[in-house]
């Protein structure tokens, strides 16, 4: 009877044996699994083209006033619709688009540039958008000028492995409404690199910011320039 009960209890402390190691064993397997887990995916870094002016403007004197003008909405190659940033490497493959994976435009390049455009064109002159220039066409019966922009490039462009620009390339086309219809007063293609600090997404915003503002820039100044060599003709008022 002893000798039953002796194998009885060597027994049961064996299994608690393998028990406790099966247990160990099983906690140990999942610290290890939620260890391996992947971490959460990081978040894509959202960029801009800054917050504009952060002081108010010095008091000046007034300067004359440009003629009222319309700007269009943008138009823009399908490739650069999206928000992502994109680049090409020249010297492998020029003609594949490549985005950073981590790096993101808060909006498409196209309305960002467009309100760049907006902001620096309002500084001298009126500016409208497509639907308040019709308003005021049919209120008053006066047609600004329209300015249409074409966004046909907008990259990260790598010459080299150590050499990297920000490419922006767009068409301008300056109209103006006439009782005859529409007529062109100039169309023209600006293409603007600038340097990259860096090889990388931080590097190109800052390169395509830059090349933004002097496309921008350029832009004006030819529309200044048409709008003074082709004024536009007051309509006669009735006799009283």
């Amino acid at each position: 009877m002893n000798a039953i009960r002796s194998t009885l209890n060597t027994r049961a402390r064996r299994a608690r044996r393998v028990g406790a190691a099966a247990l160990f064993f099983g906690i140990a397997l999942l610290a290890a699994g939620c260890g391996a887990l992947p971490d959460k995916p990081a978040r894509a870094a959202l960029y801009d083209f800054g917050p504009g002016a952060t002081a108010p403007a010095a008091a000046a004197p007034a300067a004359a006033t440009l003629p009222t003008l319309a700007l269009a909405e943008f138009e823009s190659n399908t490739r650069i619709d999206g928000t992502q940033i994109l680049y090409r490497l020249g010297y492998a493959d020029a003609n594949e688009l490549r985005p950073y994976g981590q790096s993101r435009w808060s909006q498409p390049p196209a309305q960002l540039l467009r309100q760049r455009l907006r902001d620096t064109l309002a500084q001298q002159r009126t500016v409208l958008g497509p639907e308040e220039s019709a308003t005021i066409a049919r209120a008053k019966g006066e047609v600004p000028d329209t300015l249409r922009i074409s966004l046909d490039e907008f990259s990260h462009y790598f010459d080299s492995t150590t050499s990297s620009v920000g490419l922006v390339r767009l068409r301008a086309t300056l109209i103006r409404g006439t009782t005859g219809g529409d007529r062109v007063m100039g169309q023209r293609m600006f293409t603007v690199r600038r340097p990259a600090p860096t090889a990388d997404a931080p590097g190109g915003v800052k390169a395509l910011i830059a090349a933004s503002d002097g496309a921008v820039a350029e832009v004006v100044q030819w529309v200044d320039a048409l709008q003074k060599q082709q004024p536009q003709q007051q309509p006669l008022q009735p006799r009283q």
